[in-house]
């Protein structure tokens, strides 16, 4: 899934061009589709949240987010994708050494003068993989609704940003907490301190990638997620699901519990 950890390891391994000269390419999708890109170098790879910030020696920014369906490849010098898979790309940048980056069916691409990326990120809360991560700030936004779903505060990328659905759901359940509580009864700093390490280890460990548990094998890696009717790994109780529209129109998000360890909130 597509969350912050997913994004701070992208960026990681798209690192591996930063300092190459871009010498030929374009942007196929968002307002700019159709600009050539060339004769400009990488200097570096961003990210804030789910966004990926790539930024060039011009002073320009290439903004992209991946959603659920995007997705980056480098191809080695006289190597190609699949004629199907180029059909999806929407950025091209051929580098110097013949190598290719392509960013394929990503739903947001949009170039900005990197002195404004804030015109892009700036609405988010602060990001909880940053070494500067604003912890007072982000108790501040996560506790101004109180009668809001803890599940949908850490949803809202303007309250805290890199924490998607399986994030959410898996730090309900470490830290003991229905789905349906609302926010004004969380103790955020000790919540937000989780999802921090949790994040961070997910984010850099070589085999701790979206593994909650600790445990490797198939079927045990993620406490709730996932495991609808099966046992909880903790206690035995079979763990329960439901879909969730915030809002009418917009996709269902899946939410995971288990009823004995995640107990339902009592009316105040």
């Amino acid at each position: 899934m597509p969350e912050g950890d997913s994004v701070h390891r992208l960026a990681a391994r798209l690192r591996q061009v930063d300092g190459s000269r871009v010498v030929n390419g374009e942007l196929r999708g968002g307002p700019d589709a159709g600009r050539a890109f060339g004769d400009r170098v990488v200097t570096g790879h961003a990210t804030h949240g789910k966004h990926l910030l790539t930024r060039f020696d011009d002073g320009m920014t290439l903004h992209t987010h991946m959603r659920m369906q995007g997705s980056w490849t480098v191809t080695a010098a006289g190597r190609r994708l699949p004629r199907h898979v180029v059909q999806d790309a929407r950025v091209r940048l051929v580098l110097e050494d013949g190598r290719t980056v392509w960013g394929i069916d990503l739903p947001v691409v949009e170039l900005v003068p990197t002195a404004e990326e804030h015109r892009v990120v700036g609405h988010l809360g602060p990001d909880l993989l940053h070494d500067d991560f604003d912890r007072d700030e982000a108790l501040r936004r996560c506790s101004r609704d109180p009668d809001a779903p803890i599940r949908r505060v850490l949803l809202d990328q303007r309250r805290v940003a890199g924490l998607g659905n399986l994030w959410a759901n898996e730090l309900c359940f470490v830290r003991g907490l229905h789905p349906d509580l609302p926010a004004g009864r969380v103790a955020f700093g000790p919540l937000l301190d989780t999802a921090r390490r949790m994040l961070r280890h997910s984010a850099t460990a070589p085999d701790a990638y979206q593994v909650t548990t600790g445990v490797l094998r198939r079927g045990e890696r993620h406490w709730v997620v996932g495991r609808a009717g099966r046992p909880c790994l903790r206690c035995g109780t079979r763990v329960r699901a439901r879909d969730d529209v915030e809002v009418v129109g917009s996709p269902a998000r899946r939410l995971w519990w288990c009823p004995r360890c995640q107990p339902e909130p009592k009316a105040a």
